[in-house]
């Protein structure tokens, strides 16, 4: 996602987005003898299976994990089946180790709201981060929680008056007005991640018909420079019913969105090229552009590619299954 403003400061000091291990279910501690272990599961035990627990446990990008996936590829086999019999040990010393972080989840979930969807997002990602990194994070701690407050702001559904506002009559789109789901993105044609989402879009549109109405809006980046006048182009498009023709043109060659460029992909959408340049030498689709801009800040957007569903941000618009997903909740199984 490209984002239009500052981003959120765990994304500023560098910490990556982790997905949650399986669910947090602990190992059952091996059983320790002074003889060779009997369980099946310790005897077959490999160093693969040591570094997997100890990353597990210690978080992917720790320096325990870097440092154990140094070891394994040195370590006999009989060394790393004896670390796997002691690994209940080796847990607490870990969990000493990263109490930092720990600490960290307890707090930010404690300020931020157990049940908001911010401290789900904290306690999947959080386990996975250096302690290095939650020691930064509790420096900036004030910084990061405000952040984290007004990402849950922003998270919130929005209003039937804001929700009827971004999905007001005009902009380019497919479905009935009154469909069950109205779906409202907020695009731009040069950024990489809308050309995914457009294609999210277009399988919406295969697989729900008009079950559901989408609307497109203009949201182009000013670090973008080819992005405003490709906006006022699809606009141009959409004044002769040639919306997705030049769409599905212009994010086929995002890299390459010229005055040039624009005509060309015209030419080819069947456009009436005169019509077509006339809109662009007055600036006829200029302010329609910036109010869609205007618009999608009214409701927080910051970044693109930007998409509601019944007035809900969409965590991740890049990709289908799980849109589709809150399509089908949305339209109650229907």
């Amino acid at each position: 996602m490209i984002q239009r403003k500052a981003g959120f400061r765990i994304a500023a000091i560098a910490i990556p987005i982790f997905t949650l291990f399986g669910a947090g279910c602990r190992e059952k501690d091996a059983a320790k003898d002074s003889a060779a272990p009997t369980d099946p599961a310790v005897q077959t035990a490999s160093c693969d299976d040591m570094v997997s627990k100890l990353c597990a446990r210690a978080g992917d990008k720790s320096l325990i994990c870097e440092a154990s996936k140094n070891l394994g590829g040195v370590l006999p086999k009989s060394a790393c089946t004896a670390a796997i019999a002691d690994f209940a040990e080796m847990e607490q010393k870990i969990d000493a180790d990263r109490k930092v972080c720990t600490d960290l989840v307890d707090r930010l979930c404690k300020d931020v709201g157990p049940d908001t969807e911010s401290c789900s997002i904290v306690r999947a990602q959080t386990p996975q981060f250096p302690r290095e990194q939650c020691e930064q994070l509790i420096q900036s701690y004030a910084e990061v929680l405000s952040e984290l407050k007004q990402k849950e702001a922003q998270n919130q559904p929005l209003s039937v008056e804001a929700r009827d506002r971004i999905a007001a009559k005009g902009a380019p789109g497919f479905g009935p007005e009154d469909a069950k789901v109205t779906i409202v993105e907020f695009s731009d044609f040069e950024c990489p991640f809308c050309t995914r989402a457009a294609e999210v879009v277009h399988q919406v549109r295969a697989r729900y018909g008009d079950k559901v109405r989408f609307v497109f809006r203009q949201f182009p980046l000013p670090s973008h420079s080819g992005a405003h006048l490709a906006a006022q182009a699809a606009l141009a498009a959409h004044e002769q019913g040639k919306f997705w023709e030049l769409h599905d043109l212009l994010f086929a060659n995002q890299r390459a969105l010229s005055r040039e460029s624009l005509e060309t992909y015209a030419k080819q959408a069947n456009l009436n090229l005169a019509a077509f340049e006339r809109a662009l030498d007055a600036q006829t689709y200029k302010a329609a552009v910036d109010r869609d801009a205007s618009l999608g800040e009214s409701v927080s957007v910051n970044a693109t590619p930007t998409m509601f569903i019944n007035g809900k941000r969409v965590p991740n618009p890049t990709a289908f299954e799980p849109v589709a997903k809150l399509i089908d909740a949305a339209l109650g199984g229907a």
